[in-house]
């Protein structure tokens, strides 16, 4: 009986991976393929409902209060704080944060960008516009 050689490798042939550990390494590794079309920065952020509502909200005034939009969205301090923070660093919203004596007053204003991001997301979903 004659003993089997084991295959020469050159170098484009990759080893298959003998164990589960190598495998799933191998698997890690693989890039993932994105699917579907590929939605805007904009209309990501402005799937959010609160988000949505706050830019509504702005493009309503020129100015509006953190307790203003607080008591308009129905929603607590955190979630205004968060998703005000995510719209300033897209550039949608400026925040001015003052002192009236010892109390902290934050107010928003839409800026131009967040005015079209908002007109372009109403024109593309107007059940959105409700």
């Amino acid at each position: 009986m004659e003993k089997e050689e084991p295959p020469v490798l050159t170098a484009n042939d990759k080893p298959s991976p003998t164990t589960l550990d190598e495998e799933l390494d191998r698997l890690a590794f693989r890039p993932r393929r994105r699917r579907g079309p590929r939605i805007d920065r904009a209309e990501r952020l402005l799937e959010q409902p609160v988000r949505l509502g706050m830019l509504k909200a702005l493009s309503q005034s020129e100015t509006l209060t953190f307790t203003h939009l607080k008591k308009v969205l129905n929603t607590s301090d955190g979630n205004i704080s968060v998703h005000a923070r995510k719209l300033e660093g897209a550039g949608f919203v400026i925040c001015e944060k003052t002192f009236a004596g010892r109390i902290p007053r934050t107010e928003y204003r839409l800026t131009p960008e967040g005015r079209r991001a908002l007109d372009e997301h109403l024109a593309k979903n107007p059940e959105s516009n409700g």
